[in-house]
């Protein structure tokens, strides 16, 4: 009962909608598994999980994402202590539906929800090893491995992690010792799982595309590549030299809205140069770099509204499913997404401050745990989602440009280590009280 309820509250914008929620890049990750072609950052994993989801609407999909999201905030209260309350896991999932994007990052078609999934996972798996059986630590991994193959940002931001994590093990006077072999064993399957997808696809084992070239992007817009093609140009092997006055300062035109780069032949026609001009310059402009990357990182840790992307003009998505998956576009274009739009702005209103707030609380919760007046348990899950913070961050602010999208799809998790927080109080307090007060207690 708590399980369905709990899945219910998750999907329940799409139920609202009438249909999955969709988004530009929504598209591009279902193509990869009918086009046999690979593009910059749409792994083929997430793709495979979409078009089996095909014949049933996409409905198995959010189901899926709920319940493993149901599954990891189960396993993270009861490593926290709070396990074996059934209606106190439906009431965090319900509070974080109500205060955060959580449901809207189930709801959607998007690899998002396995970011914050796999970061969890992650901790678990590292930290609460010994809370664990053998058949949920399997899991924990085949989780972890799964999420790391559907996005390489989320790929590079468990890497980070795991790099700390095998820092604080250096540390002389922290007693914990994080398990970081079972980590490193999970990332190490999502690399495969990477390499083993794309085979499918394109018949050679292969990483997805995107790296240096989607960094180009964000030094196109922090004015770094027109920097670099002004000291350097003319120079017959930089094709870009020819059009260096007509590049846009924006990342997002010059990927996905700009004539000239269809032109040129997008990636496939512009990879090598873009990631050869990304490199040396940020091998001449070292100092240029370092100062546009703490702004972008720093820009990206507050951009973290609702709803970037959830639109009724995402002509890219809508072509594919039209195209590949045609009994759906009825049921698609009748959604409330297609049919008026879905406006964010009332719910950001309530999301974003508490996005904020809960980020601001962190390292209160740290040094409350550092001072022994929080368990040591729920400091490490503040610092997990501390450095998890810092490290989308930095990904996805300095090597692509910052997104609302990216920050929100891991903001939540803070304010789930807040409700831990108050929860872990209620639960102190009751057992403070008289017996028969605390049998009154809505935790029992």
């Amino acid at each position: 009962m708590v399980i369905f309820l709990s899945v219910a509250i998750l999907i329940a914008p799409a139920i609202w909608n009438g249909f999955p929620l969709l988004q530009w890049d929504t598209g591009g990750y279902l193509a990869r598994t009918y086009e046999s072609v690979l593009v910059p950052s749409r792994p083929v994993a997430y793709g495979l999980i979409l078009r089996a989801g095909v014949p049933f609407d996409f409905w198995p999909v959010l189901i899926l994402q709920s319940l493993l999201t149901v599954w990891i905030v189960a396993l993270t209260l009861r490593t926290q202590g709070l396990g074996g309350r059934p209606w106190l896991l439906a009431g965090v999932i319900a509070t974080l539906s109500a205060l955060t994007t959580l449901p809207w990052l189930t709801s959607i078609l998007l690899t998002d929800i396995f970011c914050v999934l796999s970061v969890l996972a992650l901790h678990l798996l590292v930290t609460q090893s010994e809370q664990l059986s053998r058949g949920e630590r399997l899991g924990l991994v085949a989780l972890i491995a799964v999420s790391a193959a559907t996005h390489s940002a989320t790929f590079a931001v468990l890497a980070a992690l795991l790099v700390a994590a095998a820092a604080v093990r250096l540390l002389p006077r922290v007693g914990f010792k994080a398990r970081i072999a079972p980590g490193i064993a999970a990332l190490a399957l999502g690399a495969a799982l990477v390499f083993a997808t794309n085979f499918i696809i394109v018949k050679r084992l292969t990483w997805t595309p995107g790296g240096p070239s989607i960094a180009f992007g964000r030094m196109l817009q922090d004015g770094i590549v027109n920097k670099y093609l002004d000291e350097h140009c003319p120079d017959r092997h930089l094709t870009l030299c020819t059009y260096k006055d007509q590049l846009p300062r924006d990342a997002d035109v010059w990927f996905w809205g700009n004539a000239l780069f269809d032109k040129l032949g997008r990636f496939s026609g512009l990879d090598r140069e873009m990631g050869e001009i990304a490199w040396r310059a940020l091998l001449e402009y070292p100092g240029l770099q370092i100062e546009t990357a703490l702004s972008a990182t720093a820009r990206q840790l507050v951009a973290v509204h609702s709803g970037e992307g959830v639109l009724n003009t995402i002509w890219h998505t809508y072509a594919i499913i039209e195209r590949y998956a045609p009994q759906l576009a009825p049921a698609m274009h009748a959604a409330r997404q297609q049919r008026n739009g879905i406006s964010f702005t009332a719910l950001n209103e309530l999301h974003y401050p508490v996005a904020l707030l809960s980020m601001a609380l962190l390292p209160l919760l740290i040094g409350m745990a550092w001072r022994g007046r929080l368990p040591d348990e729920l400091g490490r899950l503040a610092t997990t989602c501390t450095l998890a913070l810092l490290a989308n961050a930095f990904v996805c602010g300095v090597l692509s440009n910052p997104h609302d999208r990216y920050g929100a799809r891991l903001v939540w998790l803070a304010a789930f280590v807040g409700v831990i927080a108050v929860a872990r109080a209620v639960e102190e307090l009751r057992r403070e009280m008289p017996p028969a007060t605390a049998q009154a207690s809505l935790l029992n």
